[in-house]
């Protein structure tokens, strides 16, 4: 059986604005209505498989959870690394899960951030491998390169074994020169970083080659703390581990290795100029999501979040308009947007990681405005969910129902505030907020005091499991 593992973590730097640390792009829809996520959860339809297993980190839980419960699909558990260490570590504490039970499923890593235009041609290619992973070869998926790319590894196909080719060699990202070479000989594929092999499999190689990352994992998984749909492991244990790449750590020393060819239309979004390859054009080969209006316009890619864009007289330009950011670039200059992204988090701009809209278990929030001891928020809380029993050193809280009705305690008194109506919670008083209603409730929440960080929030009860 295929326990297909999604890897969701990363942060996305390429894709900023759009794209930040703490909503990065796998949670965005950048290809159609669903997210990079629920897309691929949805291409695996069709596939005899298990339901998936996720692998993202502490901050993006909720994110992951919300976006699953959405396709309203099951899932083999919400893995949460404690601290990014790469694919390698990453795939070994599934595989070490996959095994708990006696079980040996073959794992299909993916990654949660890559688009895949033909459903049925990248089945074919899982479906194609499954024979030899039981076989016991370590499966890679080689792209069928259309042109030459130098943002991307190579991997160079050997003699051909079933329904694949023995990998000869792992090719870091080349020259344009020599991607050129490697696309004309016809024996390079760009590598994907999708994977398929059994678990034990995996694991045997990893502990001849890096027996140090395996020890690490293993150890790290002998203490496991279930909370909701989340698996949490061992902290410390797993701090220690090696930072490493599947490639580096096992798949480059494996001598069962092979790669089965994959021409389904893939890519990685790596950048704007690739988000605007893969999108869907207009006669003038523009690219344009929210209000645009343009003139004189061609091979552009315009967002707008939430004001009306206009363009005239442009060409080759990204464009994108977030509610606290603008990006301005052309699409050949577009992969240096990361550079933008060191340079705020060298000064320590929020920009860098947050957005002005911030999502949480509960719903979500919209920082509107903020001044030196006061800041607005617009607050969305979701049915029946509540907010945990909190309260604030360095501010008090005033909140107006814009739409819906809130249950509110405030020290042990507790009522019920409907549409246009307000309470106010004063300084250092224990509060909570719940949505007991069938639609969304909407709050205007004004704060003011000496301190209005997010960290100035003291949690008593959270059915969310943030109370330590």
């Amino acid at each position: 059986m295929i326990l297909p593992v999604i890897m969701a973590g990363g942060s996305g730097t390429r894709l900023w604005p759009l794209s930040r640390g703490n909503y990065p792009k796998q949670f965005l829809p950048l290809s159609g209505e669903q997210t990079m996520l629920q897309n691929t959860i949805s291409r695996l339809n069709g596939l005899v498989h298990s339901p998936a297993m996720l692998i993202c980190n502490e901050e993006h839980r909720f994110i992951a959870a919300e976006q699953v419960r959405q396709l309203g699909v099951q899932h083999s558990g919400l893995f949460l690394e404690p601290i990014g260490r790469n694919t390698a570590p990453a795939i070994a504490l599934a595989a070490f899960k996959a095994v708990e039970k006696g079980e040996n499923p073959l794992l299909l890593i993916l990654a949660a951030d890559h688009v895949i235009d033909d459903t049925i041609a990248f089945q074919h290619s899982i479906n194609q491998a499954v024979e030899l992973a039981k076989q016991d070869k370590l499966v890679t998926f080689g792209i069928v390169g259309n042109k030459p790319e130098t943002g991307y590894g190579y991997i160079k196909r050997g003699e051909q074994f079933n329904n694949g080719f023995v990998v000869d060699s792992f090719v870091e990202k080349p020259s344009l020169e020599m991607a050129k070479k490697y696309i004309d000989s016809g024996d390079y594929y760009w590598n994907s970083g999708m994977f398929l092999f059994k678990a034990s499999r995996y694991l045997e190689e990893l502990n001849t080659f890096r027996p140090d990352i395996y020890e690490a994992c293993e150890k790290a998984m002998q203490v496991q703390n279930d909370d909701m749909d989340f698996v949490r492991i061992d902290k410390a244990a797993f701090e220690k581990c090696a930072s490493e790449s599947i490639d580096y750590a096992v798949m480059e020393h494996t001598k069962d290795a092979v790669v089965v060819p994959m021409d389904a239309g893939w890519s990685d979004v790596g950048g704007f100029s690739a988000l605007w390859d893969v999108s869907t054009k207009d006669k003038n080969g523009n690219v344009f999501t929210g209000d645009v209006k343009a003139i004189n316009t061609k091979n552009t890619l315009v967002f707008g979040e939430d004001k009306l864009v206009a363009t005239i007289g442009i060409e080759d330009l990204v464009i994108i308009n977030t509610k606290d950011a603008v990006l301005v670039a052309h699409k050949d200059q577009s992969q240096h947007v990361k550079a933008i992204v060191q340079q705020l988090k060298a000064e320590n701009r929020s920009e860098a990681v947050t957005h002005r809209e911030v999502y949480r278990p509960w719903g979500k929030y919209d920082s509107v405005d903020s001044g030196e001891r006061f800041q607005v928020k617009r607050i969305t809380v979701k049915p029946g969910a509540k907010l945990s029993v909190q309260m604030h050193h360095h501010r008090s809280e005033h909140w107006i129902i814009v739409s819906g009705a809130a249950k509110v305690r405030i020290d042990g008194a507790e009522q019920l505030v409907t549409e246009n109506e307000s309470v106010y919670i004063p300084i250092t008083a224990v509060h909570a907020l719940e949505n007991p209603g069938k639609v969304d409730l909407e709050l205007i929440e004004v704060q003011s005091g000496s301190y209005l960080g997010e960290d100035d929030i003291v949690r008593f009860e959270d059915c969310y499991g943030r109370v330590k």
